[in-house]
């Protein structure tokens, strides 16, 4: 860390009174890792050497239990460290924490080398593929969330699902979402503190359902807001007796929650070169990329197995690889003019991890550019309903299956992370092919 950086964050601590810094890494699910420190120890030991933690994290399902099969570690190579080391622009003030900063961190290993499977890392790879090309992405990501009553701790039995906060649909209804208006000021103010610049916020087309813009900015920034946003939110409520979940697909009466990713891109002199007195054929090239590569990427952007089901006809969730203009039925929307022309991506659910979910975004529409690819016609009217448009992956297998077998992905991201995150997939795939559900006992233990 530069002695600027250091005297900078230095100063920060030091007026807001901090004691406590987490140094925290990114996971594969998308969730803050890492350890709080005393914040002079943080200063004097931690702030140019980082910190170590246990390299399993990376090879762990959604509960930490340890996953055999990866290259990266396991038993056999006896659990190694990961070192961590600050990104002295992600540090900021939490809140919602007393007294205490975060700093994200990139992962390396302790050879000094980059842990490539890393989602950060895989973003910063793709980040300067495209600035190869002279381009560099402007980004913004609308995560949707439910907030039910009571907190994880007292809903802990979720065998049943909780109480939402409304009785009806709150979509864009100020009287309906001012029932939880204690948590979203909480949350708009509180983010504005930790340096996540925040929209606005409003209703969603489900009973206890919000939305939070975040505003538009470059790829890395935006994902770090992205983590800390969520993680955020999730605290805030409990302290105001609620619930988050992040969940694709919560209960299949109830609308999925998205995370509607925006992309357009700015040339050398700052322009967006999607617009040239029209959409441009740059913009048609990155579209093409996106229509012919996101299918056998959607991995990066439904990671789970509840991802799938989010992806049902006449719910605002899309079911086709399509594209339209201003087209909510559609996968891809694009929307704006001019300056702000750019594509909306409404494939991943509030589950995706940002850094991934983009990067697959950037990699596609770098490889239309590349392949100078072309776009077919705008969908009009109701893209559910019609005949001959690509479908998006029905499951998480199918969706591994498709990413393993990718050409595209094996060049651009490299056969280590291609296999590390195929086999986080299908280890996922096998562990609920042998849980039996509470779908199952309401159907079968008596009538079968």
């Amino acid at each position: 860390m530069s002695n600027e950086k250091s005297g900078w964050i230095r100063k920060r601590i030091g007026d807001a009174g901090l004691d406590t810094v987490i140094v925290a890494f990114v996971d594969h699910n998308g969730r803050l890792m890492g350890k709080r420190l005393a914040a002079r120890y943080f200063l004097d030991e931690f702030g140019e050497g980082g910190v170590h933690v246990c390299n399993y994290l990376l090879a762990a399902d959604v509960e930490l239990e340890p996953l055999p099969g990866f290259a990266l570690t396991g038993w056999d190579k006896g659990y190694s460290d990961f070192h961590l080391v600050p990104d002295p622009e992600t540090f900021r003030v939490l809140p919602w924490f007393d007294r205490t900063g975060l700093v994200i961190a990139d992962v390396f290993n302790t050879d000094g080398t980059m842990v490539e499977v890393s989602p950060r890392r895989i973003l910063q790879r793709r980040i300067e593929a495209l600035g190869a090309l002279g381009l560099r992405a402007e980004t913004a990501s609308e995560l949707e969330f439910y907030l039910f009553r009571g907190t994880y701790d007292e809903i802990s039995d979720l065998s049943r699902l909780p109480q939402v906060t409304t009785p009806y649909i709150v979509d864009y209804d100020i009287l309906g979402t001012s029932r939880d208006e204690d948590v979203l000021a909480d949350v708009r103010r509180s983010m504005r503190v930790a340096g996540v610049e925040v929209e606005g916020s409003k209703g969603e087309w489900g009973r206890g359902q919000h939305e939070i813009n975040l505003a538009h900015c470059g790829p890395l920034k935006m994902t770090d807001w992205h983590v800390v946003f969520k993680q955020g939110v999730k605290v805030i409520a409990g302290r105001h007796g609620r619930a988050a979940t992040f969940m694709a697909k919560v209960d299949a009466q109830m609308a999925g929650s998205s995370c509607h990713i925006h992309v357009s891109l700015k040339d050398d002199q700052g322009n967006n070169p999607f617009w040239n007195g029209g959409p441009s054929k740059l913009f048609y090239n990155f579209l093409g990329g996106y229509l012919k590569y996101l299918k056998e990427l959607t991995l990066l952007l439904a990671p789970t197995i509840n991802s799938y089901k989010r992806f049902s006809s006449r719910s605002f969730a899309p079911t086709t690889l399509a594209w339209g203009w201003d087209n909510r039925t559609c996968g891809i929307r694009a929307v704006g003019k001019g300056p702000s022309l750019r594509l909306e991506c409404r494939l991943p659910g509030a589950d995706a991890n940002p850094y991934l979910a983009l990067s697959a975004l950037l990699a596609a529409g770098a490889a239309g550019i590349e392949e100078d690819l072309d776009a077919p016609k705008a969908v009009q009217g109701n893209a559910y309903e019609q005949e001959g448009l690509e479908r998006v992956p029905g499951s998480l297998e199918e969706a591994a299956r498709l990413w393993r077998g990718s050409k595209l992905a094996h060049r651009v991201f490299g056969d280590g992370v291609v296999e590390h995150y195929a086999h986080l997939a299908e280890l996922e795939v096998a562990a609920m092919a042998g849980h039996v559900t509470d779908w199952e006992r309401r159907r079968y233990f008596e009538r079968m």
